[in-house]
């Protein structure tokens, strides 16, 4: 038995056991990523999907994500291998891929303008080995790394990857503890940690997704936006108003279908509102 220290849940694993994520296990006494190279996802997407709207514009990516989330949202778009039963049915037959094959696949897709890999789909921080050995290598190859995460993580998980990588799009899913303990099963302050050192090493834009009777609110945005706007560079120079925040509309899924997607006039509205503080503003799934 052995604890994970990967995020605030440090589950106590035991031998042949998994931990709340579904990904993380327990071998020989010591905790390990189960999923290490199991893949369930692998896409060329532009970079706007991700979304980053300001780093390297116009370019495509590899998308790449394997199982297990340490959240639980429950209107999550990736349900099947995030957290459901079904993730696990993902995880047996997830198709096995060294760093050193994964590697080669972004290079092959040069030609088609890929500029490297990001790491999303499902929470890729939770399999950070993977990840490490994999932008080691896209590093070594002149291409570039990205994590789409949702910063639950500890920061030295943060700091041993972030000299591999060059952009994070982070989920900034509410500005509540309520809503961020009751409803997604999170911490927000670990994530609001995880986004302070993250702006002080690399190019950093942020989501939230706008739920209906969740974290809709104007009130709530102005909390938000007033504490991005405050965050500052490793030389303590503030660079919040210049972090781009992506505000995106939410649709009925999964086990949240009890009410309907969000109103398009709100979500321009809470952009409006944003704009307050913030210099670079996006709506999306509108």
């Amino acid at each position: 038995m052995a604890v994970c220290e990967v995020c605030f849940r440090h589950c106590n694993i035991a031998e042949g056991g998994v931990g709340f994520c579904g990904a993380r296990t327990c071998r020989q006494g010591k905790v390990t990523a189960a999923n290490y190279g199991r893949i369930t996802s692998l896409a060329l997407d532009p970079i706007e999907k991700k979304p980053l709207t300001r780093f390297r514009p116009g370019s495509m990516i590899i998308s790449v994500g394997s199982y297990g989330c340490n959240l639980r949202c429950p209107f999550c778009q990736n349900y099947q291998i995030s957290w459901s039963d079904v993730a696990r049915r993902y995880a047996e037959r997830a198709d096995y891929i060294t760093p050193e094959e994964l590697s080669s696949i972004a290079a092959s897709y040069r030609g088609q303008g890929n500029i490297g890999v990001a790491f999303t789909y499902n929470e890729p921080l939770i399999g950070y080995e993977y990840v490490l050995d994999a932008a080691k290598l896209m590093h070594e190859m002149g291409m570039v790394n990205v994590l789409v995460t949702n910063g639950t993580a500890e920061l030295w998980v943060l700091r041993t990857l972030t000299p591999y990588i060059d952009a994070m799009n982070i989920d900034l899913k509410g500005f509540t503890d309520r809503y961020y303990r009751d409803v997604l099963g999170g911490n927000r302050r670990m994530v609001m940690d995880f986004i302070e050192e993250a702006v002080k090493n690399c190019h950093v834009e942020l989501t939230t997704l706008i739920v209906p009777g969740e974290n809709d609110t104007v009130d709530e945005m102005r909390a938000l936006t007033e504490w991005v706007s405050g965050l500052t560079d490793r030389e303590g120079r503030v660079i919040g108003p210049d972090i781009p925040l992506h505000i995106t509309r939410f649709f009925p899924r999964f086990h949240m279908t009890d009410r309907q997607p969000t109103d398009v006039g709100l979500i321009y509205s809470l952009a409006k509102t944003a704009r307050e503080r913030l210099n670079y503003v996006y709506v999306g799934n509108c």
